[in-house]
């Protein structure tokens, strides 16, 4: 428990444990991209010392038999599109969690710090007096790898462009448009609801054969990928029968192994 007993002494001077106090605590932990093999040590540690487990909607439930069974399991997923819970409400909770019993993990799909927002709450832990730290989680774009798609590969790609296709305002990222002007590889998170888009800039930039693939719960066994070209993007997704989460990767490395 992430707690000590105060001592102080009785009118014998006996040394007495008087009362137990509290060191508020949030650890920020990357969950991975689904397959719970793929989480780290340390994070495993993390789990194992929790009071209080705050999960997302995208983490892998069998990572939460690493929290003693006396831990408290709090679900304040998002659902891509759907019902979430605000992340107003998952400050507030985090923050008085930990103040009521301790270290709170706060438990993210992939990596917190990549399109997570596990920077916001670790700010606005610190700015309410708990001690907070971070553990990185392996990305959902490094997953797509374990499908034969390098994010780079010497001659053909040798950087990364890593995008959001849903920024805040639910506009398609700009950033897009430099991205298409280099040789790198692009991957597309949250983009799904985007494909239209996406693929109309690639054809207006004469770059619509571009290979792409789309691929959802990488790592999982119930994974699905479809690859094609980038101007094909909505009836590929759509006669693979791919919905949100899937990561959507652009660029010459998907064809490697093809």
């Amino acid at each position: 428990m992430n707690a000590y007993f105060a001592s102080e002494q009785d009118y014998m001077g006996r040394e007495v444990q008087a009362r137990m106090v509290i060191i508020p605590e949030l650890i920020v932990v990357g969950a991975g991209p689904g397959d719970p093999e793929l989480i780290s040590l340390k994070a495993v540690k993390a789990l194992q010392r929790a009071e209080v487990v705050m999960y997302d909607n995208l983490i892998n439930e069998e990572l939460l038999a690493y929290a003693p069974a006396w831990a408290e399991k709090i679900y304040v997923g998002k659902q891509p599109y759907g019902t979430h819970t605000l992340q107003e409400d998952i400050h507030r909770i985090l923050v008085k969690k930990a103040r009521e019993k301790g270290c709170v993990v706060r438990l993210k799909g992939g990596d917190p710090y990549i399109f997570g927002r596990g920077m916001e709450e670790l700010m606005f832990a610190r700015a309410n007096g708990l001690k907070a730290s971070y553990i990185p989680g392996i990305t959902a774009m490094q997953a797509i790898g374990m499908e034969d798609i390098p994010l780079t590969h010497q001659g053909v790609s040798e950087s990364v462009w890593m995008l959001t296709g849903t920024k805040a305002s639910a506009d398609l990222c700009e950033d897009l448009t430099r991205a298409i002007e280099s040789k790198a590889t692009v991957v597309i998170y949250m983009g799904m609801k985007k494909l239209e888009a996406i693929a109309n800039i690639y054809i207006e930039q004469s770059k619509g054969c571009m290979p792409a693939a789309i691929i959802q719960h990488a790592s999982m066994d119930n994974k699905k990928k479809v690859v094609g070209q980038v101007k094909d993007l909505v009836r590929m997704a759509d006669q693979a029968g791919l919905q949100h989460p899937a990561m959507i990767v652009i660029g010459e490395v998907v064809w490697l192994c093809y």
